[in-house]
């Protein structure tokens, strides 16, 4: 076999969507040149378009934070010569989006600078990867392809009831394949411990992280085509604020490849940095013209505290005490919740919180009318795992829209009654579960824990289109907010009282007789659905009863109190 094989800037391996639905693999410089064209980006699943997107706004950072669209070298970065403002930075990304497509010049002109450095397959630079790693003693592995494939990924004791590939087809990958996945495997590879020669783990190795993407609650922009996207992602400005980006220093354009495990680097202060951040040390294994295996160590590594340079994920602030300095931390996703429901994390914008840097930038080109987009869409992507994060369980994503002028000072109102809206969502949930609880009691469960979650999760299922309905359709330019806020107070209520209603006409003739339940102060309760269901039609009568509700009813003890002889 050739020791040069497969450079990504000519060989199709990027999964794209066409105009009519129908997928097609494309090759890095063929994604830039009719990005136009593309829908999106459509690999085998939405984590791995993520690590793709990333792959190619690293590029564009790369050049168009030292060119303008005619090919002229003018940094964007602090400490340029002559150095260069917010506003520039502005006025060069209006220029790429005016254009409608990207500059092929000086885009083929960089990427060819460094073509040696794209090769799937290549004695001293493989793309992603780290030469020699195959000899080396400490190397985690060898895996099989089967694990590289995210599709196909099994733990060592239980396998895919129905897999997507079957015998010895799960064991080799096209070239094309190995590339997409060997992005996914380095940003979401799971947590792993160093192996000693023999195959032994050491027993005082330190507890390796997944790779970066998998600690982050994921978000990205969303346009209506791959041009769209890239260049709603492509944040000139950090945070959307007035702060210019270090130097772009993505991982092609340095001099040796870096070879030592679990090697901890300061935070990128520049965007191709971090998104080429190479959390893993790969190396592909090839035979008769496939990929049938690779190996691989833990990689670059930096602390996640207060990791603002990172722009696509949500945070937290995990400090103890108000008084204490906020330290904010990325916020994965929860994959049973519906991203709307975390729709105060996504704009955040109290005291306290700190927004996702993709939504400050979206909404600073709004407020400097740079877009016309009158709607902003979200994906959100995520990867959750097993026991100490040693096995990726699911793969996960979700979607919100609404409108942009919501990010706009127009809207700064609106946002707080939305988010009044989710609690008040949220609430009502809460009170189904309760019902559910206590009706699952009046028939003689213990507990009914089982009965209100899932009572909980049908509730959510039942609001979830309505809700993203009712939110992508507020107009803060037309629509008067009590009005807003009615409506779907009004919908809400009659969603999750109809649920009531059938899980009451669920119960059996036992629910309506009762059962008695002795307390461990001796009280006697009793508990009976026509009870259960008064204090349920009571606490969702109002939104002010919503808010107080019964303390009984809270706590899930809705029967009556019998006095004791």
């Amino acid at each position: 076999m050739p020791e040069k094989e497969f450079n990504l800037l000519d060989e199709p391996w990027i999964l794209v969507m066409r105009p009519d639905g129908e997928t097609e693999e494309v090759s890095l410089l063929e994604a830039f040149r009719r990005a136009p064209e593309w829908k999106g980006l459509a690999g085998e699943l939405p984590a791995q378009d993520i690590a793709v997107l990333r792959l190619l706004l690293a590029i564009l950072h790369a050049v168009f934070g030292r060119y303008d669209p005619e090919g002229n070298f003018v940094p964007l970065c602090a400490g340029a010569d002559p150095p260069p403002t917010p506003a520039d930075a502005l006025k060069r990304w209006k220029a790429l989006w005016d254009l409608g497509r990207f500059p092929m010049g000086i885009l083929e002109k960089y990427l060819n600078r460094y073509r040696d450095r794209f090769w799937l397959f290549h004695p001293e630079r493989p793309f992603y990867q780290v030469p020699g790693l195959l000899d080396r003693e400490d190397k985690f592995g060898p895996f099989e392809a089967s694990k590289l494939n995210g599709e196909l990924a099994e733990s060592d004791h239980k396998t895919r009831l129905f897999p997507q590939r079957a015998g010895s087809g799960k064991n080799v990958l096209r070239y094309s394949e190995a590339a997409r996945w060997l992005l996914y495997v380095n940003a979401f590879s799971e947590t792993f411990g160093k192996l000693e020669a023999k195959g032994k783990r050491q027993k005082n190795s330190p507890s390796l992280g997944v790779g970066w993407l998998g600690k982050l609650g994921l978000i990205a922009a969303v346009g209506d085509s791959l041009f769209e996207t890239l260049m709603l992602n492509l944040v000139f400005l950090r945070d959307g604020g007035n702060e210019l980006w270090g130097e772009e220093k993505p991982v092609w354009e340095t001099e040796a490849v870096r070879t030592d495990e679990r090697n901890e680097i300061a935070v990128p202060d520049n965007p191709s940095e971090l998104l080429t951040l190479q959390s893993r040390r790969l190396l592909l294994k090839r035979e008769n013209g496939a990929v049938v295996g690779y190996v691989l160590l833990s990689g670059d590594f930096f602390p996640k505290e207060n990791a603002f340079a990172e722009q696509m994920t949500v945070w937290r602030n995990t400090a103890k005490k108000e008084t204490d300095p906020p330290e904010y931390v990325p916020r994965r996703h929860d994959p049973s919740r519906q991203i709307w429901r975390d729709f105060p994390t996504l704009v955040a914008q109290s005291t306290g919180s700190h927004r996702p840097g993709i939504v400050s930038w979206l909404a600073l080109l709004k407020a400097e009318e740079l877009i016309p987009q009158t709607l902003f869409r979200f994906q959100t992507a995520g990867v959750s795992y097993g026991t100490m994060e040693a096995v990726i369980e699911d793969v996960f994503d979700d979607s919100i829209s609404f409108n942009a002028d919501l990010l706009t000072a127009l809207g700064a109102d609106w946002i707080n009654r939305i988010i009044d809206e989710v609690d008040t969502s949220e609430k009502l949930v809460e009170h189904i579960g309760w019902l559910a609880q206590n009706l699952a009691k009046a028939e003689g469960d213990a507990d009914g824990h089982a009965q209100r979650n899932a009572a909980r999760e049908q509730a959510y299922f039942r609001l979830d289109a309505p809700f993203r309905r009712w939110l992508e359709a507020i107009d803060p330019n037309r629509d008067r907010m009590d009005d807003v806020s009615e409506r779907w107070w009004t919908q809400a209520k009659r969603i999750t009282r109809n649920l009531g209603k059938e899980l009451v006409g669920q119960c059996g003739p036992q629910a309506f007789i009762g059962r008695s339940e002795i307390t461990k102060s001796g009280e006697e309760i009793r508990h009976t659905a026509p009870q259960a269901y008064n204090l349920f039609l009571y606490a969702t009568s109002s939104r002010d009863a919503l808010k107080g509700g019964r303390k009984n009813d809270r706590q899930g003890k809705t029967g009556r109190r019998v006095r004791q002889a």
